[in-house]
């Protein structure tokens, strides 16, 4: 069922809060681990059976394109599209739609490394019968979205924090989802708003649970996230 997914990476944001680090290097390609977030991602796509990936670049996207280049050092076959105004995550995939990208789609963020293992299962968990899917994660981080999860199907978005569960960076959509992302309101263009109005018109959407993420939101992160020791110093 992998070969069938399509994976689609948003790396086309500002990255304000990362100011002044993303004022030079575009998000994507600042390292956890030593290694350009993006990379890793890349990485992490081809081992959970991807082979097709299309990354959504903007701003300062050079530097986004020669690290992805045509994929084959990640043994995908990768393309780099366009988004020239951060219009929202839904208008990156719509980007990638117009660039003969086809649903199903595993969409994630180019900041995030997730637990090993997770991309694959949130791959395998695609039946193709759900309108989509939302990958949640346990988190008491503030500013994170809630949401409401029974019987393994996501029932509430944006309310729910009861059960301590909130969004992460990895949304499925098959065909019907993807189709209706052009009509969204905005700006912004939001998954969010997509996924919202399939759940209230009674569509299926499949909650993945993952592990632990690993997110670049801010520039204290670069120093947790490849000096672990210095952070612990200051601490």
């Amino acid at each position: 069922m992998t070969g069938a997914v399509t994976a689609v990476v948003m790396g086309a944001g500002e990255g304000r809060r990362m100011r002044p680090l993303t004022e030079r290097w575009p998000k994507p390609v600042l390292p956890i681990d030593g290694r350009p977030v993006l990379a890793t991602l890349l990485r992490d796509l081809a081992a959970a059976g991807l082979e097709r990936v299309w990354v959504v670049s903007g701003h300062l996207g050079a530097q986004v394109d020669t690290l992805v280049g045509d994929g084959s050092a990640w043994r995908l076959e990768a393309r780099v599209v366009r988004q020239p105004e951060a219009l929202g995550s839904a208008d990156a995939v719509r980007r990638a739609l117009e660039a003969e990208a086809e649903p199903p789609l595993l969409v994630t963020a180019a900041d995030t490394v997730f637990s090993p293992g997770d991309l694959g299962r949130a791959v395998a968990s695609w039946d193709g019968d759900a309108a989509g899917a939302l990958g949640v994660r346990y988190s008491a981080e503030p500013g994170r979205t809630p949401v409401r999860v029974e019987a393994g199907r996501i029932v509430a978005l944006g309310e729910g924090d009861e059960q301590g569960l909130t969004g992460a960076p990895l949304w499925l959509l098959g065909p019907e989802l993807a189709a209706a992302l052009p009509a969204l309101p905005g700006p912004p263009f939001e998954l969010g708003r997509g996924f919202r109005d399939a759940i209230a018109a009674g569509k299926q959407i499949l909650a993945v649970e993952l592990g632990p993420t690993r997110d670049l939101t801010r520039p204290e992160d670069v120093v947790r996230e490849n000096f672990p020791y210095l952070w612990d110093r200051e601490r």
